[in-house]
This record gives structure tokens, C-alpha cells and sequence, in this order.
């Protein structure tokens, strides 16, 4: 396959996917909105901010211009943080016509209106939309280590397109025609990551990080469920495989937020510090009204937002969440 992709937003992500398509023989335009960002990475050839140490590959050409960046493309892959899909789609719906495939690749939930980011998409008039998530490290996707994620799409046809633009032998992908399951999937893990840095942070050991990893993945499917996911969705690489790795890697922010959090710093100095977004923040929030809306217990969930939103000390909430009254693990109708 050849062609033209634009990859809109030039951060570690971004960056990492880019290299990825232009190693399989694609031109790539890597947008990003700051023009001193864009001339660093002319320059220097590296995205030294947010992938540092890995070279980019001769097919991309970094640039700032948006509508030179989306001309003749065959494929849209957009890579900005959650709280940006809108007024990026906004304006990318400028340039853009209905025919163009747009691949959302962030993991999180609009804060305001709690909408997954692929119905956010929709409703600024896209309607060939993709989705791609997993177990996907830039570092790693950069380097070129074995990587496996899925690609979501209520059309089978587009979620087929993607997958073969995408595969290469460093980078399988799956599909999944699952779009809620796996977009609830890649934004609530963020939150449970926060949670097992955070009992890392205060050296609570492997025990504690297992729990949270295993009832936070209940909470999860609960809420994707109640949200019109599947369950088995949960089970695969968007649920279980995106928790593994953000929970138990220094890669992901989210756990270095976590465990800084449990050291005792406050969420200012932690996100002054890690200078990149951490999405599980503002994904808690969203999360937590929309357990609250859909009757869903999420007692992790909730643990999390009172320590982000309401300053209640790390030790508190583990102390609450493992004084909660006795329950089963899993109901059934043979006792």
C-alpha cells in the first residue's frame, strides 16, 4: 500500500506512529500546532520533547500548516489528547470531506459532555471513523518491539483498512467491531494505573497492585458494560492488555503520576513535573459521574476522584476500600 497519511499531533504518540507508516513505505505529514516544535523536529531530525533518542524516518515531513498536512491524504490519524478531539475536529472539518477515514488513537472521555471520543467525532460530522487501542508504549512502538493493539469500527470494511495500513512484522493489529467496549476499554484503565501507582508510591507491595489491577478491571467492564460494551471485549487487548501494561510500566504517566501521588507530592507538582498530559485525571472525573448516572459501583473510581478532586489522603481511601462490607466475588445462583 502507498499513499499519503497526515498524523495530526506531533507528540510521543504521534511521533511513534508516524515512524511506524513511513517505515512501511508511506509519506507522512506529522502536524503539530507549535512552529517551534516543527522546526526542532526539521532540524534535528528526533522528536526530543516527547520521543527522545529515536530518529524520524525520511518519509515524514513535519509541518504546521493543517490543511497542507490533510491534502490528497488517504487516511487521517489523529493523535491529540482527549480534551482536544473537538476543537481539533473542528477544525480539520474544514479541509475535510466525508469520504476521509479518521483513526481517533486517544484513550480518554470527553470531560464535559462524558461522550466517548469517537461519538465526539460524529458529532462534528465525521462518520468513517476508526479506533485504535492497546497495549502500545510510544517508546516501544518507536523502537520497533513487538507491539499488538486492535482497530475498532462499526464498519468492518474501514476497521479492515486500517488493520492493513497498520500491520507490519513489529506491529499486529486486530480488529473488533466493538467501538464502546474498546474506547471504555483504553480511557478507564488510565484510572486504575493511577490507582496502582499510588499504592506503589506508598510501597504497598505486589499483593495490592494485583487487587487493584483485578477489581479495577470489574470496575471497568461494569461501566463498559452498562455503556452497550461487550464483555469479552474487556478480556482482550483494549481491556486487560492496555491495564497490564499501564499499570506495571514506567512508560505510562499515569502510574508515574500515581506514585508520586502516594509519595505525597500534590497533583500540581506532579503534573509540573511529568509535563505531558495524564489522561486518567480528567478521565476519573468524567468516569465517576457517569458511575454515579448509570447506578454503577466503582469503588476504585471513586477512591481515585476523592484523591484527585477532593484532597483526601492515599491512606484513607485504602484503608476504606479494604474495610468495604463483605461481598462475593462473582454472584451465583448456585449458592
Amino acid at each position: 500500500m502507498t499513499g499519503t497519511i497526515a498524523v495530526i499531533g506531533a507528540g510521543s504518540w504521534g511521533t511513534a506512529l508516524a515512524i511506524l507508516l513511513a517505515r512501511k513505505g508511506f509519506k507522512v505529514n506529522l502536524w503539530g500546532r507549535r512552529p517551534k516544535q516543527i522546526k526542532e523536529l526539521l532540524e534535528t531530525n528526533e522528536n526530543k520533547t516527547y520521543l527522545p533518542g529515536i530518529k524520524l524516518h525520511d518519509n515524514i515531513e513535519p509541518m504546521n500548516d493543517l490543511g497542507k498536512a490533510v491534502k490528497d491524504v488517504c487516511l487521517v490519524v489523529l493523535s491529540v489528547p482527549s480534551h482536544a478531539v473537538r476543537l481539533m475536529a473542528k477544525e480539520l472539518k474544514k479541509y475535510l470531506d466525508d469520504k476521509t477515514i479518521v483513526v481517533n488513537t486517544a484513550k480518554g472521555l470527553e470531560l464535559d459532555t462524558k461522550r466517548r471520543l469517537s461519538v465526539v467525532l460524529q458529532e462534528e460530522g465525521f462518520n468513517r471513523i476508526a479506533v485504535l487501542s492497546g497495549p502500545s508504549h510510544a517508546e516501544e512502538v518507536g523502537s520497533s518491539l513487538p507491539t499488538t493493539v486492535v482497530v475498532a469500527s462499526q464498519e468492518r470494511e474501514i476497521a479492515e483498512y486500517v488493520q492493513d495500513i497498520f500491520m507490519d512484522p513489529t506491529f499486529r493489529v486486530y480488529t473488533n467491531p466493538d467501538v464502546i467496549g474498546v474506547e471504555f476499554g483504553g480511557a478507564l484503565k488510565n484510572i486504575i494505573a493511577l490507582a496502582t501507582g499510588m499504592a506503589d508510591g506508598l510501597g504497598l507491595g505486589d499483593n495490592s497492585r494485583a487487587a487493584l489491577m483485578t477489581r479495577g478491571m470489574t470496575e471497568i467492564a461494569r461501566l463498559g458494560v452498562a455503556m452497550g460494551g461487550k464483555v469479552l471485549t474487556f478480556t482482550g487487548l483494549s481491556g486487560i492488555g492496555d491495564l497490564i501494561v499501564t499499570c506495571t510500566s514506567m512508560y505510562s504517566r499515569n502510574r508515574r503520576a500515581g506514585i508520586q501521588l502516594g509519595q505525597g507530592k500534590s497533583l500540581s507538582e506532579v503534573l509540573n513535573e511529568i509535563g505531558m498530559v495524564v489522561e486518567g485525571i480528567k478521565t476519573t472525573a468524567a468516569a465517576f459521574e457517569l458511575a454515579q448516572q448509570y447506578d454503577v459501583q466503582m469503588p476504585i473510581t471513586k477512591a481515585i476522584y476523592q484523591v484527585l478532586y477532593e484532597n483526601k489522603p492515599v491512606t484513607d481511601c485504602v484503608a476504606e476500600l479494604m474495610q468495604r462490607p463483605r461481598t462475593h466475588e462473582v454472584e451465583s445462583e448456585n449458592w
